[in-house]
């Protein structure tokens, strides 16, 4: 599961530390400290002719074949291990897959001691970063759908995850899928239609990728949008 994000880099940056090429001013949101589904988020996707460009899509997938557009917030996170057997999914993994690109994310741990009066303890929020404090790369699935009533089309996109690595596993049994440098390339290939020369892709990340920080609930309101977000814990 991953359902929070931090993205504080400008577009320009992740053009420069990613080779994307394009018209990039429309991509720019601003510093993020709490980028929750529904929002939009930047993701890099080939450009026919012309190379990896960034564009924002929807963060929540919308299958093409959607009655409704609410059918997004059920589509967050595709399971790696299952997105080419989902109906939602599998066309995308085939020939629509992009790259989110972030800071880190958030997971909840759940205490495992309940409280003094028999309740379960409040979760408590991790933020996720790269060790080295590079950005990551998100492996994601986009997908573009029209809106009968409006004729409006929206792009949205999903983000895979897969079993937490050492990293996560204290705090969650899920992770998104994370990929290498040397990946970027393989996983954005239009000619690569078989989803089993992906298969090595998806999986934990290497151990040492993501160092944790204790954070406070202030990330449990979207709403609350600030540096405040990714401060450890006093």
């Amino acid at each position: 599961m991953c359902g929070r994000m931090v993205v504080t880099r400008s577009a320009s940056e992740i053009a420069e530390f990613f080779d994307l090429v394009g018209d990039l001013e429309p991509c720019e949101l601003g510093p993020r400290y709490n980028v929750a589904p529904s929002q939009d988020i930047m993701a890099i996707r080939m450009a026919a002719g012309e190379g990896r460009g960034l564009s924002l899509l929807h963060w929540g997938l919308i299958p093409s074949w959607a009655k409704q557009r609410s059918i997004a917030y059920r589509m967050i996170n595709a399971r790696s291990e299952t997105a080419h057997e989902k109906p939602a999914f599998r066309q995308a993994l085939r020939t629509r897959r992009c790259i989110v690109p972030a800071d880190g994310f958030y997971e909840w741990q759940q205490p495992a001691t309940p409280t003094s009066g028999g309740k379960a303890p409040k979760k408590v929020p991790h933020y996720f970063r790269h060790s080295e404090g590079e950005p990551l790369a998100i492996a994601g699935l986009w997908e573009a759908w029209t809106d009968r009533a409006t004729g409006e089309v929206v792009e949205s996109c999903t983000l895979l995850t897969t079993e937490a690595n050492e990293d996560v596993r204290p705090v969650h049994h899920r992770m998104p899928v994370f990929l290498a440098e040397g990946n970027h390339a393989l996983w954005l290939d239009p000619s690569i239609t078989d989803v089993s020369d992906l298969d090595r892709l998806l999986v934990p990340a290497q151990s040492g990728l993501l160092e944790a920080v204790r954070v406070s609930t202030l990330v449990n309101n979207p709403r609350n949008e600030d540096p405040r977000c990714i401060e450890a814990e006093a």
